[in-house]
């Protein structure tokens, strides 16, 4: 059994930061020039953008790591941020990071679309980290702060963190789905996962179906009901359902803490994009003119269709290219009229499923060249690598048809980043109903990926609609997510958590509009 460093209270800084961040990486990336010396940029994504005001604006910090293991690093700042580096070790790594939260946790939130692998010296090394987390984020929050801790890594940092800083208000957001109790169910540690996200004050899901997903599994593992997304936690609530749990690695110093009951909130909160830096590039003739350059280079098809994912087999690539690749041999497209871009950047590829994955994916790929080109036509152009952001707008900008067939997805910003780029209200959009994107952008062609047949016929449909009938379309999905971007997103979930008793923070609504 492990010895838990988390079940202590530690000392209230003199001086902290209001507004702490906590998430598995920092929000920058390191780059290294040919002398071996290093610079750090911020990362690209719509996370990183929507806090870096907030950031700015409180005094804020973003305790994360590096992305180097086994080196240690001092908090140092960087553009907005204060930056507070967590060190991982290379097993650590392997198994936090590569093993329960990725070969566990990915795959079991996913709706099982692969097997997951459930071994107790993953969870040992999960349940370590995400102590050293939660004590650095309690190191770094002046009193009564805010912290916000992101996504499933960091599960367990919510409870943690109550009980060693039991004035600080705790919000967590999702970024995955939640699945329901019957999947959730074969998580051997399930008791211990939802007691440490219900640490939180406010718990923030992708879509209402998660919320609630996440609400009945509190109420069967840990006998605990929500009212209105709302439900009354006290000690001896989770004193008796620890007291069941026959979970590994639990010490009984879990249940010690000052704080006697407290209130949970849990509600649906989707995540947006940064709208205002895709329309500026959108916008630029720099953009515009490599966007008529990769139809060119394509040999200016009739019809470009394009996905753009991370090889990851929640995405539905292979059900993707089986389609196009069954439209080319029925010949109701030729690679003279159509092109497919599939832009697969790589992810995870020290995972063997992701391994597996790439290979099918590349067979798949081979096969239907293999088939199909001509000696000026390629019937699939496969990118296995990443892009700078101005290239993808550029890609979206070119596009007719966006593919977006995940099997399992929380949001998906790829269809919203495609939208956003359709300054013109041109292209059609078809989109896999098992995304969270397919909940706000009810105007998109909607599939069941499983369906090859019917996503044949969507994809031919999106090719023949009328040119009125897509702009209607577009204008429609464009007004929402134009209306709802992650500014939005941040602000509302940061008023919300506010309003269960922790200090403003994120801009207020005369700082958006004088913007």
């Amino acid at each position: 059994m492990l010895a838990d460093q988390s079940d202590h209270q530690v000392a209230v800084p003199r001086e902290g930061y209001d507004f702490v961040v906590v998430s598995n990486r920092l929000p920058v990336d390191r780059d290294v020039d040919e002398n071996g010396d290093s610079t750090w940029r911020r990362s690209p994504g719509g996370l990183v953008s929507a806090l870096a005001p907030v950031m700015a604006k409180h005094d804020g910090a973003w305790v994360g790591w590096h992305g180097a293991p086994d080196e240690t690093l001092e908090p140092f700042d960087h553009d907005v941020f204060h930056l507070v580096p967590v060190g991982l070790s290379e097993l650590e790594v392997k198994r936090y990071y590569e093993g329960f939260s990725n070969a566990t946790l990915w795959p079991l939130y996913h709706d099982v679309i692969a097997p997951p692998e459930f071994h107790r010296t993953w969870w040992y090394a999960y349940r370590r980290v995400n102590e050293r987390f939660a004590r650095m984020a309690a190191e770094t929050a002046a009193p009564e702060a805010t912290v916000w801790v992101q996504d499933y890594q960091l599960q367990l940092v919510p409870r943690m963190l109550r009980k060693l800083r039991p004035d600080v208000t705790v919000g967590f957001f999702n970024h995955i789905p939640f699945p329901p109790t019957e999947i959730y169910s074969q998580l051997p540690w399930r008791k211990a996962v939802l007691e440490g996200l219900t640490g939180a004050d406010l718990i923030g899901f992708q879509r209402p179906g998660d919320a609630q997903n996440f609400q009945r599994c509190v109420r069967k593992f840990l006998g605990v009901r929500f009212t209105n997304g709302a439900a009354e936690f006290t000690e001896a609530t989770l004193a008796d359902a620890a007291a069941s749990s026959s979970a590994p690695g639990r010490a009984a110093s879990d249940r010690e803490d000052g704080r006697t009951s407290w209130t949970v909130h849990a509600a649906a909160y989707p995540i947006s994009i940064d709208v205002e830096a895709i329309r500026e590039l959108a916008s630029n003739p720099a953009t515009k003119k490599r966007a008529r350059e990769i139809r060119q280079e394509l040999g200016d098809p009739e019809t470009v269709y394009l996905g753009v994912d991370r090889l990851d087999y929640t995405k539905g690539i292979l059900h993707r290219l089986k389609a196009y690749g069954e439209l080319l041999e029925d010949e109701k497209l030729s690679v003279e009229n159509s092109a497919l871009i599939q832009v697969a950047s790589p992810s995870r590829e020290r995972v063997e499923s992701y391994i597996q994955l790439r290979e099918q994916v590349e067979g798949i790929v081979g096969r239907i060249n293999g088939q199909f080109d001509t000696m000026a036509n390629t019937a699939v152009r496969y990118l296995h690598h990443g892009y700078p952001f101005e290239e993808m707008v550029a890609l979206y900008m070119a596009a007719d048809v966006m593919l977006v067939t995940a099997l399992r997805d929380g949001m998906n910003l790829v269809a919203k980043e495609y939208v956003a780029a359709k300054q013109d209200r041109s292209g059609t959009l078809v989109l896999s109903e098992f995304t969270g994107a397919a909940e706000q952008l009810k105007q998109a062609i909607l599939v069941n990926p499983h369906d090859i047949d019917g996503l044949k016929e969507a994809m031919l449909h999106a090719r023949d609609m009328p040119g009125s009938e897509a702009k209607k379309r577009m204008s429609s999905m464009r007004r929402q997510v134009l209306t709802h971007d992650v500014v939005d997103w941040s602000q509302r979930f940061l008023e919300d958590l506010a309003s269960y008793g922790g200090q403003s923070v994120g801009s207020d609504t005369n700082d958006r509009n004088a913007q």
